[in-house]
């Protein structure tokens, strides 16, 4: 088929939304489909869109049906989606969702978030991420972790940089946090936190290469945002046995599993230092926490998610 693939991220975004779409696209052409990436529809002829989020893709979903009433249409909902459209743009968003044959959310909590007449066009597909090349060698001088997202208010970026300052002088934890500032604002608060708290070491926006370096090297990763639609950077860090702690929101519980054991209240900076300085002190946690990683690892592989994407767009193909 001939597939519209609508993304609000533009052509060099390295923003979630952008990554989805290129990944996504890349297995629909291993499964003979003709893919075209765009940020806007324009009425171009087309077999089926898909179209990732429900409210910044809303006028590209509007032109496409108004072209094709019952042309197969495939709706990716993004995190803000659900924690902040549906509540501040509530009949945008819906439209959308219910304009949709076919809705993909990315973790498992979703469905309880949407009105009961849209859970069972829902499909939850977990990002996938490949392995790293090579085993993993952690730093010993240090007990390095990393952060991995852009400085938005969403990620509570200086969250794992707060709990640092709390851990006891004899630590040798070290933050390394890779993702670019998105406000002046954000870039000086970052300097300046590294100014004033000697285990904050920020790096900006780097490559994918150096990001998958980092998690090699680093003994664990932290996700501290307030809200998420399902992080692949957790899928990145399962995928490379890299043990992760998480802040308690169901964006990171829909992926990790409600018996998780690396939790902690999202933006309690004093919790997570104690779960930090569990980490490095006791051996045995951090066992656990991989290992828990690891009997998730399967849900996150890139077969697993090219098999169940595929099914879902054969399954409304309109015959021709």
């Amino acid at each position: 088929m001939k597939i519209s693939l609508i993304t609000p991220a533009k052509k060099y975004s390295k923003s979630g939304n952008r990554t989805t779409a290129l990944r996504w696209a890349k297995i629909l052409r291993t499964g003979g489909h003709r893919v075209r990436v765009e940020v806007d529809y324009n009425g171009e002829d087309t077999d089926l869109m898909i179209a990732i989020h429900a409210w910044h893709s809303a006028p590209a979903i509007k032109r496409y049906r108004a072209r094709f009433s019952d042309g197969p249409l495939v709706v990716g909902l993004g995190g803000t989606d659900i924690n902040t459209f549906l509540k501040t743009q509530p009949k945008t968003t819906l439209r959308s969702m219910e304009m949709a044959d076919v809705l993909i959310c990315l973790h498992d909590l979703i469905g309880k978030e949407l009105p009961l007449a849209l859970r069972g066009k829902l499909h939850v597909i977990r990002q996938s991420a490949m392995p790293l090349a090579s085993p993993r060698h952690p730093a010993q001088k240090n007990f390095d972790i990393c952060v991995i997202g852009h400085l938005r208010d969403e990620k509570d970026p200086f969250r794992t940089a707060l709990a640092a300052r709390l851990l006891p002088p004899s630590s040798r934890i070290r933050v390394i946090h890779l993702g670019k500032a998105t406000t002046p604002d954000f870039h000086t608060q970052a300097n300046a936190e590294m100014t004033n708290n000697p285990r904050y070491h920020w790096q900006g926006e780097v490559p994918g290469w150096r990001v998958r370096r980092e998690l090699s090297k680093t003994r664990l990763m932290v996700i501290s945002s307030t809200q998420e639609g399902g992080a692949n950077v957790i899928s990145e860090a399962i995928v490379a046995d890299v043990p992760i702690i998480a802040s308690d929101i169901a964006g990171n519980v829909g992926l990790l599993g409600d018996d998780y054991p690396g939790y902690y209240p999202v933006g309690d900076e004093a919790q997570l230092a104690h779960l930090l300085d569990r980490a490095e002190t006791d051996a045995a946690f951090l066992e656990t926490l991989t290992r828990h990683g690891q009997m998730l690892k399967a849900k996150f592989e890139p077969a697993h998610e090219q098999k169940a994407l595929l099914r879902i767009i054969n399954s409304i193909a309109r015959p021709a």
